[in-house]
C-alpha cells in the first residue's frame, strides 16, 4: 500500500493501518529518539508517546512536505517536551575561553554504539542540544526558541558537551590501546 494511501486510512482511525504505519516507522523514529533520551527504555517512552500524538493529529496533516520528517519533528518534540519539564543546567561561559573541541577523525576508532552511549551519558540539555545542532542541524537561534534559553546559552552547552565527549573519546582510546598493547 502507498503511504498516502495508508496516511488517509490512519485518519479515518483504522487500527490495521495503524499498525502497519507503526509497523513501517518505529525503527526509525526509535533510533531518532535513542539521540534524544538518556537510555533505551526512556526512548522506548518517546517512542510511544510520540505515536499517541502521530495518530491523534495525522488529521492535521496536510500532504505539504515529507511525512517522515512531521513524524520525527513530533519524536523530537517530545522528547524535548520532557526535559523542559525538569531542571535545566544553564551555564554560560566566555565564548573567546573556549579551548578547541575538534576531535581528530583517527581517534574514533570505536564502536558506533559507544558514541551513542557517550551522548546519552551527556547532562540532559547537553544532549538535547548537541543532537539538535550537529546531528539534526538546527542553529543556535532554533535551538534557544526551542528550549527557551539565550543563543549564548546554547552555544556554550553546545562546547561543553563536546569537551565532555572529546574526554571520554579519548579515554577510550587510550584505554583501548593500553589493551591493545598488553594483548600484543
Amino acid at each position: 500500500m502507498d503511504t498516502r494511501k495508508l496516511i488517509k486510512k490512519c485518519q479515518r482511525n483504522n487500527r490495521k493501518a495503524q499498525s502497519e504505519l507503526f509497523h513501517l516507522y518505529k525503527d526509525i523514529l526509535f533510533a531518532l529518539s535513542l539521540k534524544y533520551c538518556k537510555n533505551y527504555s526512556e526512548a522506548e517512552d518517546n517512542l510511544q508517546d510520540s505515536f499517541i500524538t502521530i495518530f491523534k493529529k495525522i488529521n492535521q496533516y496536510n500532504f505539504k512536505g515529507s511525512f517522515e520528517g512531521w513524524m520525527k519533528r513530533i519524536t523530537i518534540n517530545k522528547a524535548i517536551d520532557k526535559y523542559k519539564k525538569a531542571p535545566l543546567l544553564d551555564v554560560s561561559i566566555d565564548e573567546e575561553k573556549i579551548a578547541d573541541t575538534r576531535v581528530d577523525p583517527e581517534t574514533l576508532n570505536f564502536p558506533l554504539d559507544e558514541l551513542l552511549a557517550f551522548i546519552q551519558e551527556l547532562p540532559d540539555r547537553y544532549r538535547l542540544i548537541f543532537n539538535l545542532y550537529e546531528l539534526d542541524n538546527y542553529s543556535h537561534k532554533e535551538i534557544a526558541n526551542m528550549l527557551h534559553i539565550s543563543e549564548g546559552t546554547s552555544k556554550s552547552n553546545l562546547h561543553r558537551a563536546k569537551v565532555i565527549l572529546k574526554t571520554k573519546i579519548l579515554s577510550s582510546n587510550n584505554y583501548l590501546k593500553k589493551i591493545a598493547i598488553s594483548n600484543g
